[in-house]
């Protein structure tokens, strides 16, 4: 349908829950083995668990290929967890579910109060990305990652789902000079101290 028509539904949805399947990044439905086995190994994320988003409504743009979640956004990706205010997913239309909705995800877009977490950290920001074909995720703007009792601020974070690398750097001042990262770093205490 390139005319822009959202076929069989209707634009919203209230308080829907949509599980978007089979993320298929090299159109063979998912990752080599030794790929998936790497994610998961050496402090990555399992990058092709479903992808699960839930929110109070949903509006499909078939000509732009994208789907804009709205109202208290959660989304799931096994360990991952993300909330924000509103979400643009950036899908491919060879693969769509029987109700229509996309499963072949290329891009994440999330705007309003972004939060991430997964076990090993929280972080939060303006504004964030999830790439997910590249398995990276970006957040931007005032950006706060704590890790247990550790806390950095900075403008902008990357995340390396495969490797489990944060990277946190500071944004751009007036004169045009790179800001700095803040960091507050708590010793752990001997047994005795």
């Amino acid at each position: 349908m390139d005319n822009g028509q959202i076929p069989k539904m209707p634009r919203h949805f209230s308080k829907i829950t949509v599980i978007l399947l089979a993320i298929s990044l090299m159109g063979s439905g998912g990752l080599p083995d030794a790929y998936a086995q790497s994610a998961t190994s050496g402090g990555g994320f399992d990058t092709n668990q479903p992808i699960e988003i839930t929110a109070d409504s949903l509006e499909v743009q078939q000509a732009n290929q994208q789907a804009i979640f709205e109202g208290n956004v959660q989304v799931v990706q096994g360990e991952i967890r993300m909330r924000s205010s509103k979400l643009v997913v950036h899908y491919s239309e060879k693969n769509q579910s029987n109700d229509g909705a996309p499963t072949n995800i290329r891009q994440i877009d999330a705007m309003g109060d972004v939060f991430l977490s997964s076990p090993r950290e929280t972080a939060q920001g303006d504004k964030g990305v999830y790439d997910v074909t590249n398995k990276q995720i970006d957040l931007q703007g005032n950006v706060v990652l704590t890790q247990g009792k550790n806390v950095l601020r900075g403008d902008n974070l990357t995340l390396d789902l495969v490797s489990g690398k944060s990277r946190v750097e500071g944004g751009a001042t007036t004169d045009g000079k790179t800001g700095r990262v803040k960091g507050i770093f708590v010793p752990e205490k001997k047994a005795g101290e």
